[in-house]
């Protein structure tokens, strides 16, 4: 398995555990936006950072916490990619 794969199946199950409480009915595609899904509102983003730096050891700045970085599985993937390789 990649890295980026490895990366995904990690976000993934931290969705589904943590924003859907085990609902995997309502899992959503890599691609479908959390906010748009209505699976995140403000206290989901804090709680996706605080999982991100644990897990995968980054800091995420007060500036990076964007749509475009943390809004999909897709987006949480790259961004963690893109923060790992800076570190």
């Amino acid at each position: 398995m990649d890295q980026d794969a490895s990366i995904r199946t990690i976000l993934r199950k931290f969705v589904l555990e943590e924003l859907l409480l085990g609902d995997s009915s309502s899992m959503v595609a890599d691609d479908a936006s959390f906010i748009e899904s209505s699976i995140i509102d403000s206290t989901g983003v804090l709680e996706v950072v605080s999982f991100l730096e644990e897990t995968f050891g980054i800091r995420v700045e007060d500036r990076e916490m964007l749509p475009e970085n943390l809004d999909s599985i897709d987006n949480l993937a790259g961004f963690v990619t893109r923060k790992q390789h800076v570190s």
